[in-house]
């Protein structure tokens, strides 16, 4: 209506005479809290805030996160990705109809890239090694029969479904996150404009300068960048990989070597092979294991020198640390470098020359004991044994040990008992897997007088079955040295109590354990010792520069594990 002054006033939808311009309800739209609209809106805007600050801080610690366990520190997360100042320029460039889309798939790209740098910390956490994603898919089937036999079934599956729930998620979470902050730097396009221009300059000023964050981190990350180019790389050689191994496994000196050539030196001996789990230099280096263990290894020393053995000890380096022991396995009885799963399932399937069918063809009877095996193991046709003694077959009745299915103990008092006590039979060679040291450590059995070892249910009360937990982290470096103590005894009880003249035992680590008990930046050495008690048999290796004694020498030749094959079959040949 037209007032007195000639001004236009706007009247209340109810009647003339409603006060004030604007009415109540605009009255209350300026009043905060509550319901009402004008709260709503306010509330509905520090929301969005925190939505784009929580998008920003996400893609953020996806972009600068460092692939090691041992660099996440909070430091590691305040530096600038150059990754993210390039993708805010590349959304200014693009046009408005493909911004939704360019942002959508760079940040599912992202959130792979973070699935990708979450397993490569794993790998590096348990392996001291990077995630292959050509090679290493088949090692998620032995993790998870790990998780189930360590932790149950149950825990087994929860921790699978876990796993794929939560890749997923961040591959949406970070596509959305990516959305949002694309959609409020084309709102605030100058400020975006000068942030991008200013961190552009500073990250270049950072790197030219070499500043770094803590832990030797540069300020100026391109962390996501290499991760992406390292395993594009690598991708490509995996690719290539198998090629290689072909061309490698096509050379055997020893493949077509008569019976009567091979392995003369132990004609008529028992040799036992035996691989202690997670055995490996820091066993031996580490200040937190080097006095008890070095003392096992003194005093073992000791007491087979009064029962009239002698040993040499050596270096092998593994293919593999922190797990995969069957890595380890095939290489030294192979003779080939195989450090992943390409390579075996390649081998197995090969007509390859092991050392088992050396011995084999040198008339040795051939015996594996492989206790943690519990189903079918159609591998064992392809490494020569005549017999496989596995979980199911080999009589146990007592506890189980977390993931070992039995002691040590039992394992070896199975050979004796099945294999060497008869009177008339060939000479045997058994390779032994010893996995009382394997993970969780959660159950360390005690040896028993080996005549009372009968079925293993002497062991009843020691074991703490499949749900046995993990150690506390201020006791497990404490359980896992327990264990390679233990298993180290029961050998030389062993070699004490059943050992003769026609005896040698051969026994080294699989693989260092993982970097929690390794320590970071181990290496992948393992200890390897002979012991016999016939001096000829440590003549013929009296050349490889070993060191008397159960415990090798710091400084003591290392050779690559796939060497020994040739050179045992060498120095033992006719």
């Amino acid at each position: 209506m037209l007032t007195t002054d000639s001004r236009m006033e706007r009247v209340n939808d109810e009647g003339a005479g409603g006060g004030h311009a604007g009415g109540p309800a605009e009255e209350a739209a300026r009043e905060p809290g509550g319901d009402k609209p004008g709260g709503g809106r306010r509330w509905r805007r520090i929301a969005g805030r925190a939505c784009t600050v929580a998008a920003f801080l996400f893609v953020l610690a996806a972009l600068v996160a460092p692939a090691e366990l041992t660099r996440l520190t909070p430091a590691a997360f305040a530096r600038i990705p150059v990754e993210g100042i390039a993708g805010v320029a590349l959304i200014l460039v693009v046009p408005a109809r493909a911004r939704r889309y360019v942002a959508g798939a760079a940040g599912a790209l992202l959130g792979l890239l973070l699935v990708l740098k979450v397993m490569d910390i794993g790998f590096e956490a348990v392996m001291f090694r990077p995630f292959d994603l050509v090679l290493d898919w088949p090692l998620l089937g032995p993790a998870v029969e790990f998780v189930e036999k360590s932790s149950g079934r149950t825990g087994a599956i929860g921790v699978l479904v876990l796993a794929a729930v939560l890749a997923a998620a961040v591959a949406v979470l970070m596509s959305l996150s990516a959305l949002r902050l694309a959609r409020a730097a084309a709102r605030h396009r100058r400020t975006s404009v000068r942030a991008a221009a200013a961190l552009g300059t500073v990250w270049v000023l950072c790197a030219a300068l070499g500043v770094q964050a803590a832990d030797g981190l540069p300020v100026a990350s391109r962390s996501t960048a290499v991760l992406a180019y390292d395993h594009t790389v690598q991708v490509r050689a995996s690719l290539n990989d198998g090629e290689e191994f072909a061309e490698a496994a096509a050379v055997d000196a020893f493949r077509g070597t008569p019976p009567d050539r091979l392995l003369t030196g132990l004609r008529g001996k028992d040799v036992v092979l035996a691989f202690v789990e997670s055995y490996g230099r820091s066993a031996l280096e580490h200040p937190e294991y080097a006095a008890q263990v070095g003392g096992v290894l003194d005093a073992g020393t000791r007491r087979l020198d009064e029962a009239g053995f002698s040993a040499r000890s050596g270096w092998l380096t593994s293919p593999t640390t922190g797990g995969g022991s069957w890595l380890a396995h095939a290489t030294l009885l192979s003779g080939l470098w195989v450090d992943n799963e390409q390579r075996y399932r390649t081998l197995v399937n090969s007509d390859r020359f092991t050392l088992n069918q050396a011995f084999q063809r040198a008339g040795s009877r051939t015996v594996a004991l492989m206790p943690a095996i519990t189903r079918t193991w159609p591998e064992g046709g392809f490494f020569g044994y005549d017999k496989v003694y596995d979980s199911r077959n080999i009589g146990y009745r007592g506890p189980r040990f977390a993931f070992a299915t039995m002691p040590d103990q039992y394992t070896l008092s199975v050979l004796q008992r099945n294999e060497l006590a008869a009177g008339d039979r060939a000479p045997v060679m058994a390779e032994a897997a010893l996995v009382s040291s394997h993970a969780p450590w959660a159950a360390i059995p005690r040896q028993v007088p080996w005549d009372q070892v009968g079925d293993g249910s002497v062991f009843q009360g020691m074991g703490k079955g499949d749900d046995a937990p993990w150690p506390p982290p201020d006791e497990i470096r404490g359980e896992y040295r327990k264990s390679i103590e233990y298993t180290l005894n029961t050998l030389i009880s062993y070699v004490e109590t059943y050992g003769d003249d026609d005896t040698v035992l051969v026994f080294l680590g699989d693989h260092q354990p993982s970097p929690v008990l390794a320590g970071q930046g181990a290496s992948r050495d393992v200890p390897i010792t002979v012991v016999a008690k016939d001096e000829a048999v440590l003549a013929k290796i009296s050349g490889w520069g070993w060191q008397d004694g159960l415990k090798p020498a710091k400084n003591g030749p290392v050779w690559p594990m796939h060497a020994f094959r040739d050179r045992f079959l060498t120095a033992f040949g006719g």
